[in-house]
């Protein structure tokens, strides 16, 4: 028996920061998979599964995210609207020249999170422009370089 115990975290003990993540050139399933890892709390020695102990994040520039291979063209997102006729489709380059290219990193993130109460709560915590500026200033986010961490989560063009 070791004298060690498993440290529970309680919701008044979590300490959030704020992070800042610019998304451009970044390749989207990667920098989703790590802002997700953020939100949830992973990164922490003292994660608890149960508990939101994940950061606020951050994201500019969400509409210049990269993909790789022929997804631009070949990833399609189908949908029927409930009327006769009326199955509808788009592909992921229309969803990044659309009006709210932001949604397809949200997406991506959002289907990385757990499915419940807790995973909606922690994406709360999620903040996502489309364009280079935030309104988030005020609260002086650490910037986190995604694209340096590895040299395969950034592309050119």
């Amino acid at each position: 028996m070791s004298a060690t115990k498993t440290y529970i975290l309680k919701p008044a003990e979590v300490v959030k920061k704020w992070v800042l993540v610019d998304a451009e050139g970044v390749v989207l399933g990667r920098l989703a998979s790590m802002v997700a890892l953020r939100l949830r709390g992973k990164h922490r020695a003292n994660f608890t599964a149960n508990v939101d102990c994940g950061d606020n994040v951050v994201v500019v520039n969400a509409a210049k995210v990269r993909l790789t291979g022929r997804k631009l063209d070949k990833r399609v997102f189908h949908w029927h609207t409930g009327h006769p006729g009326g199955i509808k489709e788009r592909t992921m380059g229309q969803i990044l020249n659309g009006p709210f290219a932001e949604r397809a990193f949200v997406k991506a993130v959002q289907r990385m999170m757990p499915r419940g109460p807790l995973g909606r709560r922690q994406m709360r915590n999620l903040k996502v422009f489309a364009g280079p500026e935030h309104t988030h200033e005020a609260q002086t986010p650490a910037r986190l370089d995604i694209g340096a961490m590895n040299p395969k989560n950034k592309r050119v063009a």
